[in-house]
């Protein structure tokens, strides 16, 4: 059990770290946690998942309070079926993009508001550790839902007129094969499906869209295909990338940066959130869009927490998650796609002529570095850069004219981790020769 309880969810290896007893105990303090009726849960794939999902729901009922098990839903679909339902909350049974022998619990309050470890898994981490829970005057009940076709029509009402594209979907053997195809059916759009039937054994690929080498089969069925378009979901469905009709992967700050475009033609003048480690080229087209680009630091609670505050109607993170408004300000990898493919749709050109003239600097993506003691390093950096601009949104960020760098704390590993972009990549190199010594040994990972 220990070390399960992370900063935005639950998460461990079955049945090691997590079992079905402690998935019963975790259910007991959701309940108590949550403290209305009805709750949602829903599971993805995965082969433990049936077992970690009933024993979820039994601690659940056994607290009193009742249940509506959705089955098999995405994390994105179980976000909208909370809010659409108007659920007191819910929990998604799923370890997102990890190997197989991961499982773990996302949790949320009433309108999909999200639990981190700060408000709220601390507490069911506690309750579950103490063991002691208030008996409870009635078992509680359980009932069915089906929200497919509800997320189907949810995702579809963001369509802007589809043109018949010829698309490649990548699932991964996730739950995208379960949710996407009532969504193309109703769609002029030719797809090739690659790994749509469900598989928590992941027997093609990790079902990390992140990884270069996990996208390699899509890009190769995107050439082969002529397709406009790529586009791979993570294991659980709420993150997603894409791949231009050149097979390059477009990477997800620009990806959101084109989606921002969009979105500000429908809200125009309003703030879009972007993570720190965004590159220029996306905060300059969110401005160039007429709108505000609002940094804040990585994680889905910051970021939805601050487009609440500010209404915006898009976040983006480097990861893939996108967040919309209208989705009750949860990520959704659905509803992302449907956004590029009405931007294919509109703009009537390649894939990567559209993304080209965001391509303009020269990256590292985010490296991973062992640092034992990562608050000394990164105040050590601090002194070191402090003829830069410094921010401390998420770690610390420095900006020069020609380059800028942001190293980030992991939340569950002693590593650093730096994204660092340059205007050429002379001036990347040059900033990367400079930061590199303090930070020391790459990670693997």
């Amino acid at each position: 059990m220990a070390g399960i309880f992370k900063a935005y969810d639950i998460r461990g290896v079955v049945p090691t770290e997590l079992d079905a007893k402690t998935a019963y105990l975790i259910g007991r303090a959701v309940a108590v946690f949550l403290n209305k009726s009805p709750i949602l849960v829903s599971r993805d794939m995965r082969t433990s998942s049936p077992e970690i999902a009933a024993a979820l729901i039994d601690g659940i009922t056994d607290s009193g309070r009742d249940v509506v098990d959705a089955g098999l839903l995405s994390t994105d679909a179980n976000y909208f079926a909370i809010g659409h339902y108007d659920y007191s909350g819910g929990v998604q049974v799923t370890a997102s993009h990890n190997p197989p022998q991961y499982n773990g619990f996302k949790i949320s309050r009433e309108q999909a508001l999200p639990v981190s470890y700060e408000t709220g898994i601390g507490d069911i981490e506690r309750m579950v550790k103490e063991n002691v829970f208030p008996p409870a005057a009635r078992k509680g009940k359980v009932g069915q839902r089906d929200a497919l076709a509800d997320f189907a029509a949810h995702v579809l009402s963001f369509s802007r007129g589809i043109a018949p594209l010829k698309v490649v979907v990548d699932a991964g053997n996730g739950m995208a094969g379960r949710m996407m195809p009532p969504v193309f059916g109703r769609l002029p759009i030719t797809t090739t499906p690659l790994y749509f039937d469900l598989d928590g054994r992941f027997p093609n690929h990790e079902p990390n869209p992140l990884k270069a080498e996990n996208v390699r089969a899509l890009q190769k069925e995107v050439l082969d295909r002529k397709a406009d378009i790529g586009i791979a979901f993570d294991g659980d469905a709420d993150r997603v990338g894409f791949v231009d009709e050149k097979g390059e992967i477009l990477p997800n700050d620009l990806a959101g940066a084109l989606i921002a475009r969009q979105v500000l033609q429908e809200n125009p003048g309003s703030h879009i959130v972007v993570d720190p480690r965004s590159s220029r080229a996306t905060s300059e087209e969110i401005v160039a869009a007429g709108g505000k680009a609002q940094i804040e630091r990585v994680g889905h609670s910051y970021m939805k927490a601050t487009m609440r505050r500010l209404k915006a109607p898009f976040g983006l993170e480097l990861s893939g998650h996108f967040y919309f408004r209208d989705n009750f300000y949860a990520d959704s990898g659905a509803i992302a796609m449907m956004c590029m493919l009405n931007l294919l749709s509109r703009e009537r050109k390649p894939f990567s002529e559209i993304a080209r003239p965001l391509r303009r600097y020269s990256t590292t993506g985010e490296v991973n570095y062992e640092v034992p003691d990562k608050d000394a390093k990164i105040e050590e950096i601090a002194k070191t850069f402090r003829d830069g601009r410094q921010t401390r949104i998420d770690g610390i960020t420095v900006d020069y004219d020609d380059w800028w760098f942001n190293v980030r704390k992991s939340n569950t590993e002693p590593l650093l981790r730096l994204t660092l972009e340059g205007n050429t990549p002379e001036a990347r190199n040059k900033g990367l020769a400079r930061i590199e010594p303090l930070l020391g040994k790459r990670a693997k990972h």
